[in-house]
C-alpha cells in the first residue's frame, strides 16, 4: 500500500488515534454519510484539525476533494488497511481471571484483525472449557499448540509475579508479538514487540482529568 506520508515518520500518538478514526467513520457509514472532511473530524473528536489531516495521510491513499472532504468508504477502507484490520492474525490469551474472561467475552477484536484461537491457565478446573469458543488449556500445552497454529502474538493477563515467566514462555514457544495487562514491566529481545496496557495509569489520568473538569464546572 502506497500512503501520502512515510511510515517511518510515524508517531505513536498517530497510530493511537487511528482507531478514533476508525470507529466514527464506522458510525458515519451507518449514517450513510457519504463525505467529511478533516475538519469535521477534529471537530467531532476534539482533535487539531491539522493533525488530523497529517494523520489521514499516513492512511489514506487518495486525497480530499475541495470543500467536498474525504469519501467516508474509501477513507475506512484505507485506515483499516493501514491498521492490518483485514489480515487477521491469531493470538493466545494466557490467564483467565475476571479480565482474561472478558478479553475472551468480547467479539470485536476481529474487526481490527485479532483473533484469540485459545487460551491457557493453571486452574485444572478450568481446562478443556470454553469461553465464547475458545478452549482454555493447561500452560503446558502452550508450546505445542503454538506451533501447531502458527499464531505469533500472545495476550498476557495474568498476576504480575508471573508474568515474566509467562512471557519468556510466550517468546520461547515463536511468540513476535506481545500485549501485556499484568501491571508490571516485562523483558523482551530484540524483535519482539511489547505492548503494556497499564490499567491503573489509565484509571489514575481519567481521574485526573476528571477532576479538573468537575473543578472547572464549579
Amino acid at each position: 500500500m502506497k500512503n501520502n506520508a512515510s511510515k517511518e515518520n510515524l508517531s505513536v500518538a498517530t497510530l493511537r488515534r487511528m482507531p478514533s478514526y476508525l470507529r466514527y467513520l464506522k458510525i458515519l457509514k451507518e449514517k450513510d454519510v457519504k463525505f467529511i472532511s478533516s475538519v469535521a473530524i477534529a471537530k467531532e473528536l476534539n482533535l487539531n484539525s491539522v493533525q488530523v489531516k497529517k494523520d489521514i495521510a499516513f492512511a489514506s491513499k487518495t486525497p480530499g476533494k475541495p470543500k467536498v472532504g474525504f469519501s467516508v468508504s474509501a477513507l475506512l477502507d484505507d485506515i483499516e488497511d493501514f491498521l492490518g484490520c483485514y489480515n487477521i492474525k491469531d493470538a493466545v490469551l494466557v490467564g483467565v481471571g475476571k479480565l482474561g474472561r472478558t478479553l475472551l467475552s468480547y467479539n470485536g477484536f476481529k474487526n481490527y484483525g485479532l483473533n484469540i484461537i485459545a487460551a491457557f491457565d493453571n486452574d485444572p478446573v478450568l481446562w478443556n472449557s470454553e469461553i465464547n469458543g475458545k478452549t482454555i488449556y493447561p500452560i503446558e500445552k502452550l508450546p505445542g499448540i503454538l506451533k501447531r497454529s502458527g499464531a505469533k502474538m500472545g495476550i498476557i493477563t495474568v498476576p504480575k509475579v508471573a508474568a515474566q515467566d509467562v512471557c519468556d514462555l510466550l517468546i520461547a514457544s515463536g511468540v513476535k508479538g506481545i500485549w501485556n495487562f499484568a501491571a508490571t514491566h516485562l523483558n523482551v529481545p530484540d524483535g519482539v514487540a511489547l505492548k503494556n496496557e497499564d490499567l491503573a495509569a489509565s484509571l489514575a489520568i481519567l481521574s485526573q482529568q476528571l477532576s479538573e473538569i468537575l473543578k472547572e464546572n464549579n
